[in-house]
């Protein structure tokens, strides 16, 4: 039977991005009654979890990037042979049952995952790309919650929204007295896990003195740039560099 398992030879190069979607997860929002449009349990939990996988999951990807029920995965290591099922399985499963222990969920809760491979040099393409459905996701997230505020239903709300431009959208929030450009920039752009040096106090057992040494630590960043321009692509090229990777 082992000719069966036919995808089994399937891998990856390197460098490529693992992104996890949260499976039903408005299902978990309206029960655990989280806040619209965003709930910082609910963030707090996804960076908790994206934290987890930069630093236990075993991958050690070299940077992580979350907003929604979102997290992509930067590798430019290979991972268990490059095998594709291999990654998706161990991902998805790390997260799902990381999320659920930090969301303290009283069911099971579950991610898909993908494999994207990339060129070296163009993540920020590709997260710039997320970025923009972040940003998607912010404005008809506020838009509809707005709407909701007014009387109207979920569905009555998204069908007033369907076809808006961002440009009315903004106008609809403006005219309730929302200004989208001054909300949290972890809500606009969304949130990103790395590693950075930083010097630490240490201690020598040979001489039994503190010293300051350096260390390699887990960052949360929720102040991001935007990564579609030169600035941006330059921010990430200093944190990849910081982390010992290449972008």
């Amino acid at each position: 039977m082992k000719d069966h398992e036919i995808f089994s030879g399937l891998i990856t190069t390197v460098p490529f991005i693992l992104r996890l979607d949260g499976r039903s997860f408005h299902h978990l929002s309206h029960d655990a009654g989280y806040d619209k449009p965003y709930d910082t349990a609910f963030s707090g939990s996804m960076v908790k979890t994206a934290q987890a996988l930069l630093a236990d999951s075993g991958f050690a990807p070299s940077f992580a990037y979350t907003f929604s029920d979102e997290i992509s995965l930067y590798l430019t290591s290979p991972v268990f042979d490059c095998r594709v099922e291999k990654l998706v399985s161990v991902a998805a499963g790390f997260a799902s049952s990381a999320f659920t222990l930090f969301s303290k969920a009283r069911y099971p809760l579950s991610f898909d995952c993908r494999v994207v491979p990339i060129a070296e040099g163009q993540l920020a393409t590709y997260l710039a790309w997320r970025q923009a459905e972040a940003w998607r996701n912010h404005i008809n997230g506020y838009a509809h919650k707005l709407l909701m505020d007014t009387g109207l239903s979920a569905t009555a709300a998204q069908r007033k929204l369907d076809g808006m431009k961002s440009s009315e959208l903004h106008e609809l929030a403006f005219s309730f007295g929302v200004n989208l450009a001054e909300t949290p920039a972890w809500q606009r752009r969304g949130t990103a896990v790395y590693r950075a040096v930083q010097e630490k106090d240490g201690y020598n057992p040979v001489s039994r003195e503190t010293v300051r040494v350096l260390r390699r630590v887990p960052v949360i960043d929720e102040d991001l740039p935007l990564f579609k321009t030169p600035e941006g692509a330059s921010w990430l090229a200093a944190r990849l560099s910081s982390a010992g990777a290449d972008g």
